[in-house]
């Protein structure tokens, strides 16, 4: 796929652009002269478009990358701090809508990818934990560098990270502030694949083919399987109920039947 270009329809911003095509919405934060540092009307933006793209059932994966090649995001903008974030009632304030936007892109049905091209620091480090999937080029680099700043990431905004990469892993980005290489990001799990430069677009869209030719409702369900296996408290009979639901599905018919006739299946989402 050549270099993504969207509307602004679903997020009412030029800053955030929406593209679909053949099933997988692409999801660019536009801010290219800034390393796309997400201010507030950004993060309200993503909460807005990802609570749409949940609710489209015709999609199947959706990418979400910054534009202009140099920078996944380098996190909030911190031009602004000074009219929106500049003590604790501001910050909290803030918070109410970068928070529920980073909560939009967890409960997104769809399986995301995180396609990292340069820096991914800060906010856009937080951003792309809350993805499923994260590919980066060789020379991405990856921190949470606020210390420099005398701020903290609130506990809302470490769940995710620590969940996934582990106390150990955010200790060091936290408490050193280096930026990690990505061979140091790929051994901490914080990405699933490095490539070189310029096979990141390549390699982000081969994945999300990938997931969309497989039937949509198995990889929602494995999505919400593990996440909420990562919650320590027995399942409910409900939720071990709902492990046996696609059985009754329409895909399943036509996955199994499809496999014996040694034919490739078309999933239809039922």
């Amino acid at each position: 796929m050549s270099e993504v270009k969207g509307t602004s329809d679903l997020s009412g911003t030029e800053d955030v652009l929406v593209h679909v095509e053949d099933r997988i919405a692409t999801v660019t934060i536009n801010r290219a002269s800034k390393h796309n540092a997400m201010n507030l009307e950004v993060f309200g933006a993503l909460g807005k478009v990802f609570t749409a793209l949940d609710a489209d059932e015709e999609l199947r994966c959706v990418v979400i990358r910054g534009a202009g090649g140099k920078a996944f995001s380098a996190g909030a903008d911190i031009s602004e701090f000074e009219s929106v974030r500049k003590d604790k009632k501001a910050a909290i304030d803030y918070a109410k809508t970068s928070n529920p936007s980073g909560h939009a892109v967890v409960s997104c049905r769809h399986p995301t990818i995180a396609l990292i091209e340069g820096l991914c620091v800060g906010g856009g480090f937080g951003l792309a934990a809350l993805c499923d999937l994260r590919i980066c080029g060789e020379s991405s680099r990856f921190g949470v560098p606020v210390k420099r700043l005398g701020l903290v990431e609130s506990a809302e905004e470490l769940e995710f990270q620590v969940k996934k990469y582990g106390a150990t892993a955010m200790l060091e980005i936290l408490l050193v502030g280096d930026l990690l290489n990505a061979d140091k990001a790929y051994h901490y799990g914080i990405v699933n694949k490095v490539v070189p430069d310029a096979e990141v677009e390549a390699a982000a869209y081969e994945w999300a083919a990938k997931i969309a030719e497989g039937a949509p409702l198995t990889a929602r369900w494995h999505k919400k399987f593990v996440y909420r296996l990562t919650d320590p408290s027995p399942l409910s009979p409900a939720e071990i109920d709902e492990g046996y639901d696609a059985f009754d599905t329409e895909d399943f018919q036509r996955g199994y039947k499809a496999f014996l006739a040694k034919e490739k299946p078309s999933f239809v989402g039922r």
